[in-house]
């Protein structure tokens, strides 16, 4: 036998998919791939660019983009690896000096900078002490500008010179905003901030000093990464690198949300998109049979029946992904043009990448959802040309549709790039498939008992669906993948959204206050509780550092990837408390006990001791105040670090360290129009340090409100791929029900009857799929839940409304896709059968 060169193959398969291009099931196929590629490369563009936008925003905190900070001048070759990138960069040093006047000394927090200082966000300062506030560029060398309780600790006046180190320096402003200090809550004593170029005349930075230097660097994601494995082999035991995401705990967390959300809305849309995918492959391998046998009697071998089949295949996922991905590509446009109010105006620019990969989704999606239907085409026997009932051999199912599994789990690690959701996802899916598939069959022939004195609607309608009750299953799970998709990205965005605004609600905590000192300890509680209505409890704070666990010294225990490595190489706020603090929740052991142990209590964060190996029962031992005091874990806690209360690693038992002197810290939110309130506050203590946080939570709200609304527009690419699912739910039956309809129509029955059965059986059909939906919306609800936020599950009454939608919409839907099969002509269908 004669081989087909591949180029005529190839060809012919061209002029074929051209002839074929009105059918049905390809025009519900191409459409399919359109939208998942659009749906997957829009929701990447948009995900990207937001999710850099934000991040952009979020670099405000760091001051620049990237901080590589050490407790010694970072290496030459650090330098240059950055300046070689054509990376901006700029220099900081910080450092605790006192400050010396004529008549007085206070010390101070000390900040260092060059002219490029800062990199990211805005440095804002006043003409005089309490006065509105401007944005501006930095103190000029030989000027320093001071915070507001400097002035008042020290009594001076704009244009008083102080004296840092052996250095006269000019006072010009009032520093009133740093970028980079939102997070740093635990600076004790008043800032200063001066030129970098007046360091070395201070003499105050020496060998031996306790100094802490910032390179900052600002550049595009690419440089940056670039950088950070240039200079990683290099980094030494005092180094780290800190980014938007990891450099504040509270942006960290918000950002991994919104990144999670639009990844899984992402996910529910190309799988809805991949089941649109195998309907309509199905129907087109099915409709090919006589061709393939026809082939095959023409000469054409196994392989190359079903090559040429596969080149169809491949031309049309070719073009369909191409003009998907142009369609996503305008559709983020269309986005970042609706959000523009909100959103920053320097957006970073997009990369193919999302195009890319949403093309290389598409093809992937083809080519596991479309494999099990057609490779029953290269089995198609030649005989079926004489006898129509010849169907082809199956293949092997558990393993072309375990290729279509893994492809499916391919394409949503791709997309989420976390294990847990595609796991959470893949999983519970699968499990709610098997479930609902197998309680859907045993239901349908139950309903055999009921058809007998039903009415002859009822009985033509629910008919169809018991001849064949592993399709009417199958597309039962179709149609309910729909609804479950959609009311499990309703039900995440609304509880979600819910939760994170509840942990950020409109009286959180907008003022950090440190240093209270404890003969204003009383004082200060009254004046906060008079301004406040929503004010924290004042905590003692002594610093402490851990020295030894379990008597081995505690960088042995340790080692140097652990992220509890951090904890150990600064001291810890050490507190100590008698009731569990609000936003804590204790995970294992118990608070104190009213019997005295051995050894004082201590109560560990769960994540730290996780990462410090430590367990209940385990002996720490702490140099605190000179003296190394050794506790015992009672407990272990979990932090709602994202609360704006003041938060603790470790909380000690009473009475433990209430030798040691201690300041006292809380937060409160203060209301709008108290301004002069808080000024006074700050005058009445100047020791005590306050700390706006206004700047932070406005950045955090922002967040929510763009994943909010990016969602609401995520949501339509998610109800376009469920109602190509739901056509090729219908596509694939059409040619039946068209003969069944021409059959009964024969024999005399009414057009009103037979729109009366359709409404029956896709009622049914609907209801079925949305009861289906609401247990498996259930089902995956709870594990992502658990596995991937970190939420408290509880069921979910309003999704027993699913089964009333789905038969509206299925139901509707079916009607309406169906009606070829009320129009066609019997005589012409006959005659073709």
């Amino acid at each position: 036998m004669t081989r087909m060169p591949f180029s005529r193959l190839a060809a012919l398969a061209l002029r074929q998919l051209i002839r074929d291009a009105r059918a049905g099931e390809l025009r519900v196929l191409f459409f399919a791939l359109l939208i998942a590629v659009a749906a997957s490369t829009a929701i990447g563009f948009f995900g990207a660019r937001l999710n850099d936008a934000m991040l952009l925003r979020a670099t405000e905190f760091l001051g620049a983009d990237l901080v590589l900070r050490g407790s010694a001048p970072a290496a030459a070759e650090q330098i240059e690896a950055g300046k070689r990138l054509q990376l901006n960069h700029a220099q900081l040093v910080e450092f605790s000096s006192v400050i010396a006047t004529d008549d007085n000394l206070q010390l101070a927090s000390v900040k260092a900078a060059d002219s490029l200082y800062p990199l990211r966000g805005e440095l804002r300062s006043a003409p005089a002490p309490y006065q509105p506030e401007q944005v501006s560029s930095g103190p000029q060398p030989g000027e320093a500008w001071a915070e507001a309780r400097l002035f008042a600790a020290l009594d001076l006046q704009i244009g008083d010179l102080i004296e840092v180190g052996n250095k006269p320096l000019k006072l010009t402003r009032v520093l009133t905003y740093e970028p980079d200090r939102v997070g740093d809550f635990y600076s004790l004593t008043p800032r200063v901030l001066m030129h970098l170029d007046d360091l070395q005349a201070t003499g105050v930075v020496q060998p031996g000093s306790r100094v802490s230097y910032r390179e900052l660097w600002r550049g595009p994601a690419a440089q940056l990464q670039a950088y950070q494995e240039a200079i990683q082999a290099g980094i030494q035991p005092h180094q780290r690198i800190e980014t938007a995401k990891d450099g504040n705990r509270q942006i960290g967390g918000a950002l991994g949300r919104a990144e999670r959300y639009l990844n899984l809305a992402s996910l529910a849309a190309v799988l809805l998109a991949g089941v649109a995918v195998a309907l309509s492959a199905a129907r087109f391998a099915a409709r090919r049979f006589d061709a393939s046998a026809l082939l095959r009697c023409l000469g054409l071998a196994r392989r190359e029946a079903l090559l040429l089949y596969s080149l169809q295949l491949a031309y049309l996922g070719t073009v369909a992904s191409v003009i998907g991905a142009l369609l996503g590509w305008g559709a983020q446009h269309g986005l970042f043009y609706l959000l523009r109010d909100l959103l920053v105006s320097e957006i970073p620019p997009a990369t193919l990448w999302p195009a890319l990969a949403g093309i290389a989704t598409g093809l992937i999606a083809l080519a596991g959802f479309a494999l099990p239907p057609l490779a029953a085409l290269g089995r198609v026997p030649p005989l079926r040309v004489l006898r129509r009932d010849m169907l082809p051999v199956p293949p092997s199912s558990w393993l072309v549709y375990g290729a279509a599994i893994i492809a499916l789990g391919v394409i949503m690690w791709r997309l989420s790039l976390d294990l847990k959701i595609t796991l959470a996802l893949l999983g519970g899916g699968l499990v709610a498939t098997l479930v609902l598939g197998g309680l859907l069959l045993l239901a349908l022939q139950g309903l055999r008992r009921l058809l007998s004195g039903a009415s002859l609607p009822w009985r033509i309608g629910l008919g169809q669906l018991l001849r064949h009750p592993l399709a009417a299953a199958g597309q039962s799970l179709a149609f309910g993948l729909i609804l479950l998709a959609m009311a499990l990205i309703a039900l995440l965005r609304g509880e979600l959204l819910d939760t994170w605004q509840e942990q950020l609600p409109a009286d959180a905590p907008n003022h950090f206050v440190l240093n209270v000192l404890p003969e204003d300890n009383a004082a200060f509680s009254e004046r906060i509780l008079a301004l406040s209505d929503h004010a924290a409890p004042l905590y003692p704070v002594v610093p402490g550092r851990l020295v030894a666990i379990n008597g081995e010294p505690v960088r042995q225990v340790v080692s140097k990837e652990s992220q509890g490595e951090r904890a150990i190489r600064r001291d810890l706020s050490l507190t100590w408390a008698q009731e569990l603090p609000a936003d804590n929740r204790l995970t294992a052991g118990q608070w104190w006990s009213d019997e005295p142990g051995e050894l004082p209590g201590v109560s560990v964060e769960a994540e730290l001791a996780e990462s410090l190996k430590v367990g209940l029962g385990d002996r720490l031992s702490f140099t605190v105040g000179g003296i190394t005091r050794d506790v015992s874990v009672t407990s272990l806690r979990e932090v709602n670090w994202d609360s704006f209360q003041p938060n603790f690693y470790m909380i000690f038992e009473p009475d433990t360290l209430q030798d040691v002197p201690a300041t006292y810290m809380t937060s409160f939110h203060l209301p709008v129009g108290k301004d002069r309130e808080l000024v006074q506050l700050a005058r009445d203590f100047p020791s005590a340090t306050i700390l706006q946080v206004e700047a932070l939570l406005g950045q955090l709200r922002s967040i929510l409100a763009q994943v909010s609304l990016a969602v609401e527009y995520v949501l339509m690419f998610v109800l376009a791929a469920g109602l190509a699912v739901l056509f090729a739910g219908l596509q694939a039956t059409l040619d039946e029900r068209i003969r069944q309809g021409a059959l009964l129509r024969a024999l005399g029955a009414e057009r009103k009857l037979l729109l009366q059965a359709r409404r029956a059986e896709f009622g049914v059909l609907g209801a079925a799929s949305g009861l289906l939906a609401a247990l498996g919306c259930e089902l995956v609800s709870a594990l992502l839940y658990h596995f991937v936020f970190d939420l408290r599950w509880q069921p979910h009454p309003w999704l027993l409304v699913l089964p009333v939608i789905g038969a509206l919409l299925v139901g509707g839907a079916g009607v309406i896709g169906t009606r070829r099969a009320l129009n066609a002509s019997p005589l012409s269908v006959l005659r073709e059968n």
